[in-house]
């Protein structure tokens, strides 16, 4: 139920900054708000702790986003805690990043490969999700991970494309186990 409203508050968000002319502004502090959250657990503990009072985390909020953020940004997040609604403000920055991203045509590409991608490659992968996707922009999560031994893996939204080497390996172990070959 909370993910539907944090998707509304976003949505609504969204609206106004548009309307304020303030969208990248507000795309720039909830970035902030989601890093700075995800960075300190104390945070997200206080924020979904309903014992905390009401004026206690907008003053928290306050002292750690203050001027920091847009006036847009504050008046946000003192509304939706005055509505006790704190706890949903993280998931609301997460899905604010998201409907951003897919207004914008902005997609998220995760490569877990067995060594750090090089430049060359990184451009050949954005190059790929952007004619695949009909995204505009695109952004390179890299991610290393030596179990694959060579070859990478994919991921773009809910699509995944295994080039691993381990993949390959784990498909002719199975294949020779049910005597394929």
């Amino acid at each position: 139920m909370s993910s539907k409203a944090a998707s509304r508050y976003a949505k609504s968000l969204i609206d106004l900054s548009t309307e304020q002319n303030a969208l990248q502004d507000m795309m720039n502090d909830m970035v902030l708000f989601e890093e700075v959250v995800d960075n300190n657990s104390e945070l997200e503990a206080i924020l979904k702790n309903p014992i905390v009072p009401l004026d206690k985390k907008a003053g928290i909020l306050n002292d750690v986003f203050g001027n920091k953020v847009h006036q847009i940004t504050q008046s946000f997040l003192k509304l939706v805690v005055n509505k006790g609604r704190a706890g949903i403000l993280f998931e609301t920055s997460k899905q604010f990043i998201s409907q951003y991203n897919f207004i914008k045509g902005i997609v998220t590409a995760e490569v877990t490969s067995a060594i750090a991608l090089n430049d060359a490659t990184k451009a050949e992968i954005v190059a790929l999700v952007k004619k695949e996707m009909g995204a505009n922009e695109v952004i390179v999560k890299e991610k290393v991970d030596e179990k694959l031994i060579g070859g990478f893996i994919l991921k773009v939204g809910d699509k995944q494309f295994d080039a691993s080497i381990s993949s390959g390996l784990n498909k002719l172990k199975k294949e020779f186990a049910q005597g394929v070959y």
